[in-house]
């Protein structure tokens, strides 16, 4: 498909003025255009399950989730691969954002190297790509050849494979397992996808790897158990968690701690369950992590 027939190249008759008129009529046709996103990914969401669902089969196996794209695109994966470390306790190795052009394009375009399909193989290649990684193709476009050779080498290693767009019937998404684009339409600014498609991607980002996170233990009730008690802060933060998911006194909350080798799952589960601290390693394990999955079988 030629690019002035993409969904996010056509020209927005409803901003086509916006440069003539009061600033404050200017966000107003923004802030509407971006209530489109929400609708969009809505349109997704059986889709962006079963996404989480696969992703998730691998990567409590192990397996890596990747991403790759070119700038916007790519600065996006980047960013919620580099929080997902923190936010989660995640090894920093279970998680990888690959851009066009290197860690450089992160801050200044790199102008060509979007158009090479070999770049992301070698980049995959040298991350020893096997078949329980995920690779997360994203562009607006569907079309950026850096992700292309990207899933075509994934596929080849049989990698699950997931194309993020913002258009119909993409080539990304013809050479994906599964594609996840929300439509949002025509930019604000004709062809500017750091706008809608920008937020769309960066809404879906967001939502699959958290749903991943859930899926792999991450969190009990809507809470971020797997707090690392590296310094004073956080420590009391751990111990917060387990006085609110237990009921214990915080005294009790702090041997818990100690006796669960500073980790706040296991401290949780051994007072629920009444269990020692080999004992709930054990069932937790089983459990892909998951304190709900273990309590329910208790």
């Amino acid at each position: 498909m030629k690019l002035e027939n993409l969904e996010t190249e056509k020209v927005n008759r409803d901003s086509y003025n916006i440069d003539r008129i009061s600033t404050y009529e200017m966000v107003k046709i923004i802030n509407h255009e971006d209530h489109r996103v929400a609708e969009a990914i809505e349109k997704i969401l059986p889709t962006l399950a079963t996404v989480i669902d696969r992703i998730s089969e691998r990567y409590n196996k192990g397996g890596r989730l990747i991403y790759l794209g070119a700038g916007t695109s790519g600065r996006l994966g980047i960013l919620d691969a580099a929080e997902l470390v923190p936010t989660f306790g995640i090894d920093a190795t279970r998680v990888v954002g690959l851009i066009a052009g290197g860690h450089s394009a992160m801050f200044q375009a790199v102008e060509g190297i979007e158009d090479s399909t070999v770049a992301a193989q070698k980049e995959l290649k040298n991350l020893c790509l096997s078949s329980m990684d995920t690779v997360i193709a994203i562009a607006a476009s569907g079309r950026t050849p850096y992700c292309l050779g990207g899933l075509s080498f994934a596929n080849t290693m049989g990698s699950l494979t997931v194309a993020l767009t913002c258009v119909a019937e993409s080539e990304m998404g013809k050479l994906a397992d599964y594609e996840l684009n929300p439509i949002v339409g025509p930019e604000t600014i004709t062809g500017s996808t750091r706008m809608k498609a920008g937020t769309a991607q960066k809404m879906v980002l967001n939502t699959l790897s958290t749903g991943v996170m859930i899926r792999a233990g991450k969190i009990y009730h809507n809470l971020m158990i797997d707090v690392l008690p590296t310094n004073e802060k956080l420590t009391q933060r751990a111990q917060r968690i387990i006085v609110t998911t237990t009921g214990v006194s915080l005294a009790t909350a702090q041997i818990a701690l100690l006796q669960a080798k500073n980790e706040v799952p296991t401290a949780i589960t051994m007072l629920k369950t009444g269990k020692n601290y080999t004992q709930v390693k054990e069932l937790l394990k089983e459990k892909n992590g998951q304190i709900s999955q273990v309590l329910a079988d208790d």
